[in-house]
């Protein structure tokens, strides 16, 4: 079923966010040096993922690292919804798609949403915001998502909200190649080395300093909840997460709480149980939350504003223990029950 302005029931639901680790159709070439999925392998991991996610009973689903829509599909099928409750507009395989021609995403992989409930509005941030557009070392401007978040605004018992979810720059060092992707820098040269991940930081700082002044296009003088979920691909307190939220202005300017953005496993009604065992992502030996999730000042229980409240969140990450052949994805899920106000 599809949820919309639903009466004489609970209002609730489950919201997640997964990175589903270059999840593609089988037969199919996603990168060049990748051996595409045989029909065996894309079961197995398609099976996988959806033992994981049933868990998680999420009503709505934010995912990372798609290459096809039809393989996201059959996930939904698989865990109770319809294929027409899928968006993701860069990884279509309708040949009618004007993003893709049918292809699917090129290139690099696409960010999803799954929900239950009535779509009121689709939106993709392709384009870096004029003031966020930075030089990125030895490249120039930054001035395109190289995974453009993507902007879905829902009906949710009757409650309009706005649900971003985003795949930042990855921390790994950016070398630069010719077009035929062939290196042109030493990477064993340390300094270079500094260099290239500094190229990525920018890269990162700059989108993520464009969703915020999206964020805040949407929220200001606004009563309408957001969410923002989805590999940040750095920890909750760095400087690139918190120039998404600006959590931190609000300490010293309470009107911030207007636009400013919370992490959900802080303000939920249980926090506590959950704080030391929280992790999503195993980095050079290292566990890390680096997929978050986020909302803004409607789902504060000391709001005089508040809509509704995060009751509890949760990290599904145990088989980030197994051997990493048996992984078919290599990031934790996230996912935040949240409750409306009738």
């Amino acid at each position: 079923m599809t949820y919309s302005a639903n009466k004489g029931i609970d209002k609730q639901f489950y919201i997640a966010t997964a990175n589903l680790l270059n999840f593609a159709n089988p037969n199919r070439t996603y990168y060049e040096n990748a051996e595409p999925y045989s029909n065996k392998e894309y079961e197995n991991k398609l099976r996988g993922i959806s033992d994981l996610l049933v868990k998680a009973h999420a009503d709505i689903i934010a995912v990372q690292e798609v290459w096809d829509s039809e393989a996201l599909e059959a996930l939904a099928v698989s865990l109770g919804f319809k294929p027409e409750h899928v968006v993701i507009p860069l990884a279509s395989n309708d040949s009618a798609s004007p993003y893709t021609q049918g292809r699917g995403a090129q290139n690099t992989p696409a960010v999803g949403i799954i929900s239950r409930f009535e779509q009121l509005e689709t939106t993709l941030l392709e384009e870096v915001a004029p003031k966020a557009v930075i030089d990125i070392p030895d490249i120039g401007p930054y001035k395109r998502f190289n995974r453009p978040p993507l902007v879905l605004r829902v009906n949710a018992f009757g409650q309009p909200i706005t649900i971003i979810t985003a795949h930042l720059k990855s921390k790994r060092a950016f070398f630069l190649r010719d077009e035929a992707g062939n290196l042109l820098e030493d990477m064993d040269d340390p300094n270079i080395r500094i260099r290239a991940k500094l190229r990525s930081l920018c890269m990162r700082a700059a989108e993520a300093a464009s969703i915020r002044m999206f964020i805040i296009e949407r929220l200001k003088h606004t009563r309408e909840p957001l969410i923002l979920l989805g590999d940040m691909n750095d920890v909750t307190g760095s400087v690139t997460t918190q120039l998404m939220t600006e959590t931190g202005e609000v300490n010293y300017d309470k009107s911030m709480r207007d636009v400013a953005l919370f992490d959900a496993a802080r303000v939920q009604a249980r926090y506590g149980w959950m704080k030391d065992v929280a992790y999503t992502h195993i980095y050079q030996g290292m566990p890390e939350v680096i997929d978050q999730l986020f909302v803004s000042e409607e789902f504060l229980p000391d709001s005089k504003f508040a809509l509704g409240q995060v009751e509890r969140v949760d990290y599904f990450n145990d088989h980030l223990k197994w051997d990493y052949a048996d992984r078919v994805i290599d990031h934790g899920i996230i996912r935040a029950k949240i409750k409306l106000h009738d």
